[in-house]
């Protein structure tokens, strides 16, 4: 509440004082124009601050919603979350004309039954290609390597044990992309935030001046 206030001031002094020593800004709106043209004049200031508020607002909150977004995938669930920071090129086979390298979340309840039975789950996975990535409290991602010609068994196989095989094709230039634009949208909401909040406070001044003159004409 008390940084509100100390942000909430009209031409420098808080409102309450403003209000009670209020003094017409000859400046701003000269009494020799005639009543009708200083309220025209006061309502297209408002309107042009209200249209600067909501244009200026709404590139911010993009910019907020769309790095809380990348945040949020940054920290959820193994079955969703971003990969960007956790997978290795060397964990994966890629341009291999032939194999593919899978991700399974498996639960810790099912650790020792992936052992067990990922090899047979599907023909041509090859043997001992399993390694845990990451770890949460509900599971695991395990990658597993077998022949592209029978991933489609492999998955079915692998829900009906409880594994759960994840979307996700290795690209380093995508997950390049994907920590460039988080990198971006933070700094970008750094150097939107100090000129919004200075702009705000500049034309919540202005705006409340105005709004007292229009009291003062009524």
């Amino acid at each position: 509440k008390d940084k509100a206030q100390e942000n909430l001031l009209a031409n420098g002094v808080d409102l309450h004082r403003y209000v009670t020593h209020f003094q017409w800004d000859m400046a701003k709106y000269p009494i020799k124009q005639s009543l009708q043209n200083i309220t025209e004049v006061i309502a297209k200031q408002i309107s042009q601050i209200d249209t600067d508020l909501k244009s200026r607002a709404m590139t911010y909150n993009n910019t907020k919603g769309n790095l809380q977004n990348l945040e949020r995938k940054a920290v959820g669930s193994l079955l969703t979350r971003t990969l960007a920071d956790i997978v290795n090129k060397e964990d994966f086979v890629v341009d291999s004309e032939y194999l593919t390298t899978l991700l399974a979340f498996v639960p810790k309840s099912n650790y020792s039954n992936w052992q067990k039975t990922y090899e047979s789950l599907a023909d041509m996975v090859v043997p001992r290609s399993t390694k845990m990535i990451i770890e949460d409290m509900e599971g695991a991602l395990f990658t597993v390597t077998l022949f592209k010609k029978t991933v489609d068994e492999f998955k079915i196989r692998a829900r009906e044990n409880k594994f759960i095989v994840r979307e996700f094709s290795y690209s380093e230039e995508e997950l390049h992309a994907e920590k460039e634009e988080m990198t971006r949208l933070s700094a970008d909401k750094k150097q939107q935030y100090g000129p919004l909040l200075r702009w705000l406070k500049v034309n919540f001044s202005e705006a409340y001046i105005a709004w007292i003159h229009i009291k003062a004409l009524r």
